[in-house]
């Protein structure tokens, strides 16, 4: 489904499109009869500025004519390249903090009709690691921004905020499929995030072919009974359809993503979060006269590519 801003581009560049088309295809030529033979019967005593007030260009076509190739390249950017977001929650901490504001590469996971939202170009598919926004599949029209972790076929575990994942291997005459695997992860710092006045561990994560860093609160259980519960898995544990990708946000407990709704399907992706393009903080004391959305500063440390 369309977003309501992608479905008024198009409306916008189709109806102005049209009008552009017949003004270079029919009226134009229309205006410039009307000027050739006025410029005949006058046998050239009118200058140009007159004969330009024979047949002068309507304004709401000329108002046209400059707003079509600029809501053109609007929609081709947005719908193809390169789409802005903002980091609403801090579900991606520390990766993501609330006020970044992130470009989006559209053209990462195929090209897709901004209206259906069907592909129509195979470009690439995600790969274990990446960052992208999708569409909320209990809500489509809710953008979401999570990090994959599972890939199709793939068995994924977390127990006791551990993860662990068995990633899919088709059994082959000769060929062993490994056990399930348990990422490699590293702690770092302890205290320099918070939730709720409890101090958050930061660790160094490796998944796929990314190293990233996650959050911990180790004073929040895994809240696995209120876990997705998928037939045929302990509670704790899911097995990735075709198709589909299971995600999470990298401040594991403070994030609502697949362990508790489920799988993301491949037609829900929207693209890969490749680029913080600005970064805002919006803290303020208690009481400040300045409303909540200015900002309070710029975060030039934070501009730069997401890994």
């Amino acid at each position: 489904m369309a977003s309501t801003f992608s479905l008024i581009l198009v409306v916008v560049c189709a109806i102005t499109g049209v009008i552009w088309c017949l003004d270079k295809g029919i009226w134009s030529k229309q205006r410039a009869a009307k000027i050739a033979a006025a410029r005949t019967q006058s046998a050239g005593h009118l200058d140009e500025q007159t004969l330009a007030k024979v047949a002068p260009v309507p304004v709401w076509i000329e108002q046209t004519a400059g707003v079509f190739p600029v809501i053109t390249f609007v929609l081709v950017l947005r719908s193809f390249i390169f789409e802005p977001f903002q980091i609403p929650s801090g579900s991606m901490m520390p990766t993501l903090l609330v006020g970044d504001f992130i470009l989006v590469e559209k053209f990462a996971y195929g090209l897709r009709d901004p209206v259906t939202n069907t592909k129509f170009l195979e470009t690439g598919e995600p790969q274990r690691g990446d960052v992208v926004v999708f569409k909320y599949p209990l809500e489509p029209r809710l953008d979401y921004i999570k990090r994959v972790v599972g890939m199709p076929g793939d068995r994924v575990i977390y127990r006791d905020k551990e993860l662990m994942i068995l990633p899919k291997c088709e059994q082959q005459e000769g060929k062993t499929c490994p056990g399930y695997q348990k990422l490699d992860t590293q702690f770092e710092q302890r205290g320099e995030f918070s939730q709720m006045g409890a101090p958050l561990e930061r660790y160094t994560e490796q998944l796929g072919e990314v190293s990233h860093q996650t959050l911990r609160n180790p004073y929040m259980p895994d809240m696995s009974d209120r876990y997705f519960r998928q037939p045929g898995a302990a509670d704790d544990e899911w097995i990735v359809p075709e198709g589909h990708y299971f995600v999470m946000g990298d401040n594991r407990d403070n994030s609502t993503d697949s362990r508790f709704w489920g799988f993301v399907p491949e037609q829900n992706l929207v693209g890969k979060a490749v680029a913080i393009w600005i970064s805002f903080e919006f803290e303020r004391e208690e009481g400040a006269l300045l409303p909540s959305w200015i900002p309070t500063r710029v975060r030039f440390n934070r501009i730069g590519g997401i890994t």
